[in-house]
């Protein structure tokens, strides 16, 4: 079987056929040149407006690297016609192959942005003779097209929250559609402040967010001003992850003050390797942490008073009906603000003044679960790490587009990967 029957099953072009196939000896790799030549009859395309027009004259050759065939690299090589169209002027020719300037034909930007989801980019380019710009490009071109043409039609169930991509102060906010039958990133901005959260509700439209039922955010004070003004009608939920985050880091640094004060003083130090005794949940722990626990319950411990009033508070999710967990908050809360344990004291001030927004859980009956969001937010880190960073917000912002966004892709006759 010849190579150009191969190709004409796997990549077909209308008005243009397949001409001779050459090795080229001086490559440092295995690459083939195949020509590619326009039909007699075929006229040409004017790539400004789409429309058939007559040809003007013809620009030396040029490569077009195509997906490789068993390791070898493969090109394209044709000469662009010029169009002479008495709308946009003189133009270069629009090929199917490719568009604009570019030197990658579009199916092999479409194979290095399927393997870029499932490694690096360098190793990709290693992998497939391309350079790491080819695989940001085609990531790029990939990511452009999918932001086009996905549907944001029917979102009830959106997440947002804040993920540091740089050293410093330096942050994304993220947004995320949360339904049961759709998880995916939706939105990306820079920094986590409220007109960049705005952005996210022009992009979305107005009728858009009308239709939100359920919004789940941490207690950050610009994302809460703007879920209020923009998507007033949503059930906005603070649920048990963030809450339950805050009290750990209350506990934690309990401990860790009252391990410092405890070494100073002289005493034994009975805090040591207790830092998950206290802060996982009793049936998560190992049979050496509940050992330790039980032995930590034996002091009367600033620390194991702070476990307890945590411990205390996990009755509130048993609840049903707002009401009644309202009550158990309030009841808490004071509990909590007569322990003099004051970083505890300061999660209770927080659970007060965040208290509707916290029954919103229970009104949304428990269907909704910033779990996912933290979920993605993992996926999120995950994608940072597997590149060893980013440099760029450009390149963060593709990469994350392209790993989380779900984002549809054209069919294609034949598969590469």
């Amino acid at each position: 079987m010849q190579l150009k029957t191969i190709l004409n099953r796997v990549e077909h072009f209308k008005s243009f056929v397949y001409g001779k196939a050459r090795w080229v000896d001086e490559a440092s790799r295995p690459t083939i040149e195949v020509e590619l030549h326009a039909r007699k009859n075929g006229k040409p395309i004017c790539s400004g407006c789409d429309q058939v027009r007559p040809g003007y004259d013809v620009l030396p050759p040029r490569r077009f690297k195509f997906v490789p065939f068993w390791g070898i690299t493969m090109y394209f090589v044709y000469a662009m016609r010029r169009v002479d169209c008495p709308d946009c002027g003189v133009k270069v020719e629009k090929v199917p192959w490719c568009d604009g300037k570019n030197h990658l034909t579009i199916r092999y930007r479409w194979f290095l942005a399927r393997w870029a989801k499932c490694l690096c980019w360098r190793d990709v380019a290693m992998g497939f003779g391309a350079t790491w710009e080819d695989v940001f490009r085609s990531v790029k071109h990939a990511v452009s097209w999918g932001l086009e043409h996905r549907v944001l039609d029917g979102i009830k169930s959106i997440g947002v929250d804040e993920v540091q991509w740089h050293r410093g102060p330096k942050y994304l906010t993220i947004v995320y559609q949360i339904d049961a039958a759709h998880k995916r990133l939706l939105w990306i901005g820079r920094e986590r402040t409220s007109k960049t959260f705005l952005r996210f509700f022009r992009m979305l439209g107005k009728e858009r967010s009308r239709q939100l039922e359920f919004v789940c955010s941490d207690m950050w004070q610009p994302y809460l001003k703007v879920i209020a003004k923009k998507a007033a009608q949503a059930i906005h939920v603070l649920d048990r992850f963030h809450i339950m985050q805050k009290m750990n880091k209350a506990i934690d640094k309990v401990r860790a003050g009252e391990a410092r004060q405890m070494k100073a003083d002289g005493y034994e130090e009975v805090l040591k390797h207790s830092r998950w005794c206290l802060l996982k949940r009793s049936e998560n722990l190992t049979d050496k942490q509940t050992v330790k626990l039980s032995e930590l319950l034996k002091y009367n411990l600033r620390s194991v008073r702070a476990y307890l009033i945590k411990e205390d508070f996990q009755r509130f999710w048993e609840y049903v009906r707002p009401g009644w967990a309202g009550k158990f908050l309030d009841q808490w809360c004071t509990r909590t603000m007569r322990s003099k344990i004051e970083p505890m004291k300061e999660v209770a001030r927080t659970l007060r003044s965040h208290r509707e927004l916290i029954l919103n859980w229970f009104r949304a009956k428990g269907a909704l679960s910033s779990g996912t969001v933290e979920g993605l937010n993992n996926k999120v880190k995950l994608t940072t790490r597997k590149s060893y960073g980013f440099r760029t917000y450009e390149a963060i912002e593709i990469a994350l587009y392209h790993n989380l966004g779900d984002l549809p892709e054209p069919k294609f006759t034949h598969e590469f990967c």
